[in-house]
């Protein structure tokens, strides 16, 4: 049974929000209080007389896992479903959308430039994007769509470290556990992330080292493209 067909049957609605009692504009924060609520009256050690308790209890934790998750709640919003197969299709028409190129700008413009904040924030974004990511805000900056923030194009090999460390970080967790879970092979979360990984160190690096040779060419004055740099 999924996971709406659940709410449906366990809390009597198959909308996510209102399980948790939030409005579908409702924060991080008002989510994660609405799951903290919800949770102290159908814990099992709460809701003793309801046969159910446990089962409510665990379901609410994968409510609160979909919507505290910016892709997959973002997939709801849209669809109404949370299944891997709705994810992928919104991850399929989403690369590479005009939809894409404007909330990559909207980060880039937020965070000035910040790649750890602007990978952090964006959709469907994993090592294996950044690249693709970079190109793309490179292209709008030498198109003079975009300001040339100098943390982007002269961002120091101690933050590209950082977030290739923690990269490895969140690979080396999914294995430990995928082991958890006693799977015999690993599943397609392991292979992702690994594939993604070994993109990263064949293309990332090559991309940075040639964008800090194109900067550095113009005496510091790092490409303030037709809109200036702020």
């Amino acid at each position: 049974m999924g996971l709406l067909a659940q709410c449906e049957e366990l809390f009597e609605t198959p909308d996510l929000y209102e399980v948790l009692g939030v409005a579908r504009e409702a924060s991080e924060a008002e989510v994660r209080r609405g799951y903290y609520r919800v949770s102290l009256l159908v814990h099992p050690d709460r809701a003793r007389e309801d046969r159910n308790a446990t089962e409510k209890f665990q379901v609410l934790g994968r409510v609160y896992s979909v919507l505290s998750d910016v892709e997959q709640r973002a997939v709801y919003d849209e669809q109404g479903a949370v299944t891997l197969a709705d994810i992928l299709e919104f991850e399929k028409k989403y690369r590479g959308s005009e939809e894409e190129m404007q909330d990559v700008s909207q980060l880039y413009l937020q965070h000035e430039g910040d790649m750890d904040a602007i990978t952090a924030s964006a959709l469907c974004c994993s090592q294996e994007d950044e690249p693709r990511l970079a190109r793309l805000i490179q292209g709008a900056i030498d198109a003079g769509e975009l300001p040339a923030f100098r943390a982007f194009t002269h961002e120091s090999d101690r933050k590209k470290r950082a977030r290739q460390q923690k990269a490895d970080e969140e690979r080396r967790e999914a294995e430990e556990a995928q082991k958890e879970m006693g799977a015999e092979a690993e599943d397609s979360l392991v292979q992702a992330l690994k594939q993604r990984q070994k993109s990263r160190e064949l293309g990332f690096e090559s991309f940075l080292s040639d964008l800090e040779a194109k900067y550095s060419k113009k005496g510091g004055k790092a490409g303030a493209g037709k809109r200036g740099k702020k």
